[in-house]
C-alpha cells in the first residue's frame, strides 16, 4: 500500500516504513507528523484518486531529525560590466520516517426520492 502526499508543495510517495527528505516542518524530533493532504491511495487492488484530496485518507509519521543539504554555489555575472556575486545557498529538511497510512471508504450516500403528489 502507498499513498502520494503532499507536503509543503511538494509531492512525495509515502510506503510504510519507508524514509524521506521533505522541506522543514516546525515540529520537534521524535513528534509525530499527521498529514491530511493524500492525493491518492493504492492498495494493491484498488487505486483512489482525489479532486484535488482523498477524504477519509491520512499518513501518519514521525520526525527522526533536522538537517541543511549540501551547499549550493550561486554565481551571477553580467559579461563586460565588471558585475559578479558568488553566493551559496543550503536548503533545511527534515527526515521524517511514515509509519502508518490509513483510509476509510466513505459511505456513498443513495440520493433521496423526492415524493411526488399525484
Amino acid at each position: 500500500m502507498y499513498a502520494i502526499v503532499n507536503i509543503s508543495g511538494k509531492q512525495f510517495k509515502a510506503e510504510k516504513g519507508s524514509t524521506l527528505c521533505v522541506p522543514k516542518q516546525a515540529l520537534e524530533k521524535g513528534k509525530k507528523l499527521v498529514i491530511d493532504d493524500v492525493l491518492l491511495i493504492h492498495d494493491g487492488k484498488s487505486t483512489q484518486f482525489g479532486s484535488p484530496k482523498v477524504t477519509g485518507a491520512k499518513v501518519t509519521a514521525t520526525i527522526l531529525d533536522h538537517g541543511r543539504e549540501r551547499k549550493i554555489l550561486v554565481y551571477k555575472k553580467k559579461r563586460r560590466k565588471g558585475y559578479a556575486r558568488k553566493n551559496g545557498h543550503r536548503q533545511w529538511y527534515t527526515n521524517i520516517e511514515i509509519q502508518n497510512i490509513q483510509f476509510t471508504k466513505a459511505k456513498a450516500e443513495k440520493p433521496k426520492e423526492e415524493k411526488k403528489d399525484k
